[in-house]
């Protein structure tokens, strides 16, 4: 089975398992960081370009799903948990749609950094729909990342309205993924990663071709350029940037990861620039700061809580 826990000790035998795990990280951070690069660069609507990610995707991972049940039957996931799984395809699928749309009104940086505020959308619902209790720093985190996006919007308002509805694509996008984490979050408790990574890969692709063909747009007859694009969005990013993230997540703590990917949003800024000439003015400068500032805020926040949370269960069960 194509798995990066079986390919990575073979690669780099001569390293520890953590350096296997940070080396994992960077090469996801780095694939992420491209995945805009790649939305921008092609020669067509953005949600062509993010239904061939999610085809290549399901199409490289399908042999490796199927033969996880092969190798063994028991661990085929209950119907409830394929149910989520769909549904986490769905959201995400919704995710693709408003942020690669976003991408081609008003460039890569900007929407990519409105929909890296997911995080909040996260700390929201939980609070809403899970009744969990969010600290200070939380609530802090929200407002001064809302200032940010605020910021971020007016100045892309004021320079015209294209441009900023492709802001606010990207900050509905991070709406969509927000539900798609909270969703994953209930889903993987029933069921393995690859398992979820297929099922929910597949229904966001469904997802996608259908909105194409509402929206009457063809899925051939592009240029060598694009559909190098495709297979560069489809193979490094959803296949190999995610698989080496879930690796990561094995041996890291989430701290680290999300802490980490909060880069994201920097790194495809410093990608776009020389590529697309997308230059950041002063104020969407200190608009995203303050955005990546805020839901740092919020990932320590949640962070905290589960660990007070895995404590208060510890004793719960073992203590005295």
């Amino acid at each position: 089975m194509l798995c990066l826990e079986n390919l990575l000790p073979k690669i780099f035998s001569g390293l520890s398992q953590t350096t296997r795990a940070y080396l994992a990280l960077g090469f996801g951070l780095l694939s992420l960081g491209f995945s805009a690069i790649f939305v921008r660069g092609a020669n067509a609507p953005g949600t062509i370009t993010a239904f061939y990610r999610m085809a290549i995707g399901s199409l490289v991972m399908v042999i490796p799903f199927a033969n996880q049940f092969r190798n063994d039957a028991s661990i085929r996931p209950a119907r409830h948990s394929i149910w989520l799984a769909i549904l986490g395809g769905v959201f995400f699928g919704s995710d693709l749609v408003l942020w690669t749309s976003g991408i081609v009104m008003s460039g890569a940086t900007i929407p990519t950094l409105m929909a890296n505020i997911a995080p909040l959308w996260v700390g929201l619902g939980a609070f809403l729909f899970f009744r969990e209790r969010q600290g200070v720093r939380f609530w802090m985190g929200l407002l001064v990342a809302i200032i940010g996006a605020a910021i971020i919007l007016g100045q892309d308002f004021s320079k015209a309205s294209n441009i900023g509805m492709g802001s606010l694509l990207g900050l509905g996008s991070g709406v969509f993924y927000g539900a798609y984490y909270l969703t994953t979050q209930r889903a993987r408790t029933g069921m393995r990663t690859l398992s979820y990574f297929w099922i929910s890969t597949a229904s966001s692709m469904i997802l996608l071709l259908f909105v194409n063909l509402i929206l009457e747009r063809t899925l051939t007859g592009y240029d060598s350029l694009t559909y190098t694009m495709f297979l560069g969005i489809g193979l490094l990013v959803q296949v190999g940037g995610w698989l080496a993230i879930n690796y990561a997540q094995g041996f890291l703590p989430a701290s680290i990861i999300s802490s980490t990917l909060l880069g994201q949003p920097v790194l495809t800024a410093v990608i776009a620039w020389p590529l697309f000439g997308e230059n950041l003015n002063a104020w969407q400068i200190f608009g995203g700061a303050a955005v990546i500032t805020g839901v740092y805020l919020v990932h320590r926040s949640r962070s905290n809580g589960r660990r007070v949370s895995a404590s208060a269960d510890t004793k719960k069960n073992y203590g005295n």
